[in-house]
């Protein structure tokens, strides 16, 4: 009988790399992407199971996360210029990959029980609330430093990411103005000023949430998923309005009719790749 080869650390590092696409790039999944390569079982069984076979997981995963370095290393420098010379129509086509993403998470709200009108209470008011509080968060709090501090937050927020599925941390990232400073970090391998407080951030909050989330996603469904809706809705049209109190938001100022559609067609492949990706994520999870 054949048995399958295990992957060597070079197959485990150029899927490193393209794993690390789904961290960086809005409505795209990296917990997808890990399944489509054959790796998301063995990463799920080494997070729910640390002390389990500790040393060959580890040792399996090194290149793996070698190859995530790299790949968001290699990913943030054009992602930054793009963001520096062409903001709107990218920013368009971030909006566009979370909306391709909404019909599926919309369907996952009501998958447990059918929507009710508590449910649609519920969404409504989170995206009033959320919206408020990402709008005028800056006023609220004061901006968040990019420093050690702020990507141990953006590295929290990014865990939360793959804990709560649907909800986009690029998107709150942009609103905080951390998400263009995180690039550069990313670009220039700023390991302990950014990668690290990232690690941490994201460490830590795995392993304060993910059993509440868990409790709270199979006690709560319908509710859970309704308030992330809010909130990825929310974050959703605060990435394309102009926000003079936030660190990092978009400006139409010296656009013109040509930056107009190319943003109407980045906002359609965005849908079109959000879509897509969630439709493989329904697929393959």
């Amino acid at each position: 009988m054949q048995t399958t080869r295990p992957d060597s650390p070079v197959k485990r590092f150029f899927k490193g790399i393209i794993i690390a696409l789904g961290f960086i790039l809005p409505g795209v999944s990296g917990g997808v992407l890990a399944a489509i390569l054959g790796i998301y079982e063995r990463l799920l069984g080494f997070m729910a199971h640390f002390r389990q076979n500790f040393k060959q997981d580890f040792l399996y995963f090194v290149p793996v996360g070698l190859g995530g370095i790299v790949g968001i290393a290699l990913l943030s420098a054009p992602l930054e210029y793009l963001l520096a010379h062409a903001q709107v129509i990218v920013l368009w086509g971030f909006a566009g990959a979370i909306i391709g993403t909404l019909p599926a998470l919309m369907q996952t709200a009501s998958s447990k029980t059918p929507r009710d009108t508590a449910d649609v209470v519920w969404f409504g008011a989170t995206f009033v609330i959320s919206a408020g509080l990402l709008y005028f968060m800056s006023d609220l709090f004061g901006p968040l430093p990019a420093n050690f501090i702020g990507f141990t937050v953006a590295g929290a927020l990014i865990a939360l990411g793959v804990l709560v599925p649907g909800l986009s941390p690029s998107n709150l990232l942009l609103i905080l103005g951390l998400f263009t400073p995180m690039l550069t970090g990313f670009k220039n391998l700023d390991l302990l000023g950014v990668y690290l407080p990232i690690a941490i951030g994201g460490c830590l909050a795995m392993a304060i949430f993910s059993k509440g989330m868990d409790y709270l996603i199979h006690r709560f469904h319908s509710r859970v998923y309704h308030f992330i809706l809010g909130i990825v809705t929310a974050s959703t049209v605060l990435i394309l309005i102009p926000n003079s109190h936030a660190a990092e938001s978009i400006s139409y100022a010296g656009a013109n009719w040509m930056t107009f559609i190319w943003s109407a067609i980045a906002l359609i492949v965005g849908i079109a790749l959000g879509y897509w990706m969630s439709r493989l994520e329904e697929k393959y999870k």
